[in-house]
């Protein structure tokens, strides 16, 4: 009887000890399924590519349906593109560094006042035509002071002439680069403007003219339109810094605007792929848009030769020399540098961001052209921020390839990724990152960080020499220099003290730099009235 009490407690116990493993088991088969619901293990793709989640699906496929009329096939997500990073810190957790500036309440305050006149009501006498010169962005803030200069002397503007001839050699005309349809639209209550010059016309005597830099209003009203009485058709031969950045009638100054922030949008092809381009890279989460301004031209016209090699400093050399219009040839490198005249390098960038605080998973977006020097001068930066992206690596080659060849669509596409960013953040301080800054300040002071080169350098080569080193010294220090300049309200700079002629207009802050207070103003409490006013 004993024997058989022993036997049925051990049979009991093998049986507990058989369920408790058994439901110990289907535990741990349920989390499994939870987590990987499929047999087969998930195949993490390449920490560096962007997800596919429906709502990209979606945004991606609305600018499809925008731009059914081009050419090339669109895909959902580029192939190399299907995974985000999974980052250590999440970059929310940085959310100071985000943070715009206080915009202090100003909006744009564009409309003209009361008795500003349409074209119809005073016909126009002649017709303007103009030849921009430079890169895009030089070319954008010429044509909108041409379109305020036919408003001055009551023309007829001529749709400009983008340049062919300049550096890049882009063959792009006006309506490849921008909505030609909707700029003449939208100016249509300030300026007539039309495609082309009326067949009657087209062996007229013309005046061709290089207008003054930084001219007033009276020059053009007393000297310019008084061609009217011999000429017909007037042609500016250049249309960069021909209108003076202040002293001018608060409806000219709006006008500029006007122009520059509503009529002069990009070609619908342009803005679409633009776009997908802001969509993708918003799928790292917020990121910082680098105007990384060390290109082969940038780095020849400047003199700037900090890290290079005798054979690159020559071959730099070689073109600023072979350049006909780039007048300065004799350049002092270390004395531009020092003077902070030169861009940042690729590696300068990654330590000032650094210092600043931003962490390594922090998605960048790469607004330049070809680096010189390409990937082993990008491979200090690239250690430091692995997440650096671009065009080409947004976009496939066959989504790009309708702009490849044209360097101011290519600029274009980085113009509208810079607007949108979260923070834009320049290494030089060209026509790119004046025009992107001011345009920042117009949509609401958007932060941007502008680079104090000339203190910065001074900062980097101690640590060259190992008088200092990097560490919260250093970042505080990084930090406390910028800390007023990250794009927060502020009326435009006048003239240095002192200067004199051309050097005084050329020492001033440019007006599409920081259009305040012109076509910025304060909005009035909302217990008084919602809408702005203007600056006293």
């Amino acid at each position: 009887m004993q024997r058989r009490r022993k036997k049925a407690v051990l049979i009991l116990q093998k049986l507990l000890t058989c369920a408790i493993c058994a439901i110990a088991l289907v535990a741990l088969l349920s989390v499994h399924l939870h987590i990987f619901p499929s047999s087969k293990v998930v195949d993490f793709a390449d920490p560096y590519k962007l997800p596919t989640v429906v709502s990209q699906k979606k945004r991606e496929i609305k600018y499809q349906i925008l731009s059914r009329e081009q050419s090339w096939t669109r895909e959902l997500a580029p192939p190399h593109l299907s995974k985000a990073p999974l980052p250590s810190r999440k970059i929310s957790d940085f959310k100071y560094l985000w943070k715009p500036p206080p915009n202090r309440d100003y909006a744009p305050c564009v409309e003209p006042s009361p008795n500003y006149t349409s074209p119809a009501e005073s016909r126009p006498r002649g017709y303007l035509m103009v030849n921009t010169n430079g890169g895009l962005n030089q070319m954008r803030a010429g044509i909108c002071d041409m379109v305020a200069v036919a408003r001055i002397i009551n023309a007829t503007l001529v749709i400009p002439e983008l340049d062919k001839r300049s550096f890049w050699q882009d063959t792009s005309n006006f309506s490849d680069v921008f909505d030609e349809l909707h700029f003449i639209n939208s100016l249509a209550n300030d300026v007539e403007v039309i495609k082309k010059l009326p067949t009657e016309l087209s062996t007229a005597t013309r005046a061709v003219r290089h207008f003054k830099s930084w001219s007033s209003i009276d020059y053009y009203r007393d000297e310019i339109a008084s061609m009217w009485d011999n000429y017909q058709v007037i042609r500016a031969a250049k249309s960069d810094s021909r209108l003076a950045n202040n002293n001018l009638p608060p409806d000219i100054q709006k006008l500029r605007c006007r122009a520059c922030y509503e009529a002069l949008r990009f070609a619908p092809q342009i803005e679409a792929m633009g776009k997908l381009l802001v969509d993708r890279m918003r799928s790292f989460g917020p990121y910082i848009a680098l105007h990384l301004r060390y290109e082969k031209d940038m780095l020849a016209f400047s003199g700037c030769t900090h890290d290079l090699s005798p054979a690159e400093a020559d071959e730099l050399r070689t073109i600023r020399e072979n350049t006909s219009y780039w007048k300065v040839k004799d350049i002092d490198s270390n004395e531009q540098r020092s003077k902070g005249y030169c861009p940042l390098t690729p590696k300068e960038v990654g330590l000032f961001l650094t210092s600043l605080g931003y962490p390594s998973n922090t998605p960048i977006y790469i607004a330049a052209g070809g680096i010189y020097g390409g990937d082993s001068r990008m491979a200090d930066l690239q250690s430091r921020y692995p997440i650096l992206m671009s065009k080409e690596k947004l976009a496939s080659v066959e989504e790009l390839e309708p702009f490849v060849n044209h360097a101011s669509q290519m600029a274009a596409l980085d113009y509208i990724v810079s607007i949108e960013s979260d923070v834009f953040i320049p290494s030089y301080s060209g026509n790119m990152a004046r025009a992107v800054e001011g345009h920042r300040r117009f949509l609401g002071h958007r932060k941007t960080i502008s680079p104090d080169r000339k203190a910065l350098v001074r900062l980097f080569d101690k640590i060259e020499v190992g008088k200092l080193k990097e560490g919260k010294n250093l970042s505080n220090r990084v930090i406390e220099m910028h800390k007023r300049r990250q794009g927060s309200p502020r009326k435009r700079k006048g003239p240095i003290s002192g200067t004199k002629g051309m050097d005084r207009f050329r020492s001033e802050e440019a007006f599409y730099v920081n259009p305040l207070p012109d076509c910025l103003c304060r909005r009035e409490p909302s217990n008084v009235n919602s809408s702005a006013v203007a600056i006293r």
